[in-house]
């Protein structure tokens, strides 16, 4: 089996993702014979047509949408910010289908720079996976691209750019895909997106991102990311003096402080309200589209049964509140009581909160810093859950393991798995058909939430069916998954700037020996 490295995949394919038409689906031109010679497997057309079939149910129907990523203005409750979005609204369109249904996305670039569109969570085909020098070339300013493909799995994923720091303007949206065997016993559902944000409000994220590069070259270089020695913030924050980011839960809780955290892309001073009766049983669909903050999330006077879990569900667990990592999503059942309540969406080790106000009758509204009993009470993370019967893998033996170890430096601001930045990093093999554990090491002090494409995996030991998790500082996590979806993905740190500094590999599909 040939060893290759990133660049030489990137050099390998660069130029090749151009669309063609095959049995009315789009595929990629790129054959798996194209990439062969370097030992990697490419979804060919047989193969992307295959899979195609398999995930598309009887009865499909075609969801056709249109993205415009274009510079606006909006209105975020107060501040009014000039940034990249994908309508006159943040979040972008709420796109809908059904497990099994073909998604269509004509995307037309109206912005200054290049861009794509990653369908976070959704094990689709390689060649719609919207990265950039790895599943397609970018999609030029003044260009256009159409993603097509068949969603197969019901549950909760959002989309937003693959192209450096996009995603910390306002370029999300969330994509739901529901169950073709009807939508669960609930009385209403709320899609409730959390976002930290700085764009428009005197830097943008590039600049940002360029202000942590720097400091870190001006300051002491070398050594492990010490987050008791040094006022970890104070290089990208943005509401003035220093903030030392720390969590009891998660250790090192960021590199940013940020003026605004939003819900629904409103920010407490004048939040969005969510309406229902008393009584009634609400699904709300959790979805953390920040750079670089996890939120702690409850209801004031109510507890949460967690349902799912990044689209899959889980064994029904009542919380307090519940921590969401950048990337993650999270279903909750909640029935209402009778009057007005605060949904507060804490920043993780940060100050400062995202708020909704809850009616389902008379009362005064919250203040928007209110503080709630629930947010020091029970608080469940991702992995404390355990999967559904049907959201179980099948029980059989490992057949390959990858250890990621996960370090990193704030000087440099380097973030690496393995000891490499990418696309220097070593890509993982793995042959279709296989059973794969990856192991995440966490030898840094910082908290990672990582995220793998096309695929999900479970939680080793029989925790829950996911596609982003959170390593907390010096801690191993450990997760199974099926190698069922040839071709090559990106697996990464989804905190946005660890990502871009460095901490990225890839799942390399190989031929057999």
């Amino acid at each position: 089996m040939s060893q290759i490295t990133r660049r030489a995949v990137l050099r390998g394919t660069a130029g090749l993702a151009g669309v063609a038409t095959l049995g009315g689906l789009a595929s990629c031109s790129r054959t798996s014979g194209s990439l062969v010679g370097a030992g990697v497997v490419g979804p060919g057309a047989d193969v992307v047509a295959a899979a195609e079939a398999a995930r598309r149910r009887s009865g499909a129907r075609l969801i056709t949408a249109r993205l415009t990523p274009r510079q606006v203005t909006v209105d975020l409750g107060g501040p009014t910010v000039t940034t990249w979005a994908y309508g006159d609204t943040v979040p972008g369109p709420l796109l809908r289908a059904t497990a099994g249904d073909v998604l269509r996305v004509d995307v037309d670039n109206q912005l200054p720079d290049a861009t794509s569109v990653h369908w976070h969570g959704i094990a689709l085909r390689n060649d719609m996976d919207g990265v950039p020098g790895m599943t397609q070339d970018p999609i030029p300013a003044g260009g256009t691209f159409r993603y097509e493909f068949t969603v197969p799995d019901p549950g909760t994923y959002f989309y937003h750019p693959h192209s450096g720091v996009q995603l910390d303007r306002g370029l999300y949206g969330v994509l739901i895909v529901d169950s073709p065997h009807g939508r669960g016993q609930y009385d209403a559902e709320w899609v409730v997106v959390l976002d930290d944000w700085v764009d428009g409000t005197g830097r943008t994220p590039d600049q940002i991102l360029a202000e942590l590069q720097q400091a870190s070259e001006d300051g002491p270089s070398g050594g492990m990311h010490d987050m008791e020695g040094m006022d970890h913030g104070s290089m990208g924050g943005s509401m003035g003096g220093m903030e030392a980011m720390q969590s009891p839960l998660l250790g090192g809780a960021g590199d940013i402080a940020y003026p605004h955290y939003l819900l629904n892309g409103r920010t407490p001073a004048d939040p969005v309200t969510l309406s229902a009766k008393p009584g009634q049983r609400v699904r709300i669909r959790f979805v953390n589209a920040g750079s670089d903050t996890a939120f702690r999330v409850a209801v004031g006077g109510h507890r949460m049964t967690v349902t799912h879990s990044d689209g899959f569900p889980t064994m029904p667990v009542p919380t307090d509140a519940l921590l969401i990592g950048m990337g993650e999503r999270f279903d909750v059942l909640v029935t209402l009581g009778n009057g007005v309540f605060p949904l507060v969406a804490s920043a993780e080790g940060k100050k400062g909160q995202a708020l909704a106000v809850i009616r389902s009758g008379a009362g005064r509204p919250p203040a928007a810093d209110v503080r709630i009993r629930e947010l020091a009470g029970q608080v469940l993370l991702g992995t404390d859950l355990a999967p559904a019967e049907s959201a179980r893998l099948d029980r059989r033996s490992t057949d390959r393991r990858h250890d990621l170890a996960l370090g990193g430096t704030m000087a440099p601001y380097r973030w690496t798995i393995n000891a490499k930045t990418f696309p220097d990093s070593e890509p993982l093999q793995l042959v279709q058909g296989e059973r794969v554990r990856l192991r995440f090491l966490n030898q840094s002090m910082m908290f990672h939430p990582m995220h793998v494409h096309g695929h999900t995996f479970a939680l080793a030991e029989g925790g829950a069916r996911k596609d982003t998790v959170i390593v907390r500082p010096m801690q191993t996590v450990e997760v199974d998954l099926e190698a069922d979806n040839p071709g090559q993905w990106a697996a990464h740190c989804h905190n946005i700037y660890h990502a871009e500094a460095g901490m990225m590999t890839t799942l390399s599909y190989q031929a057999k020996d």
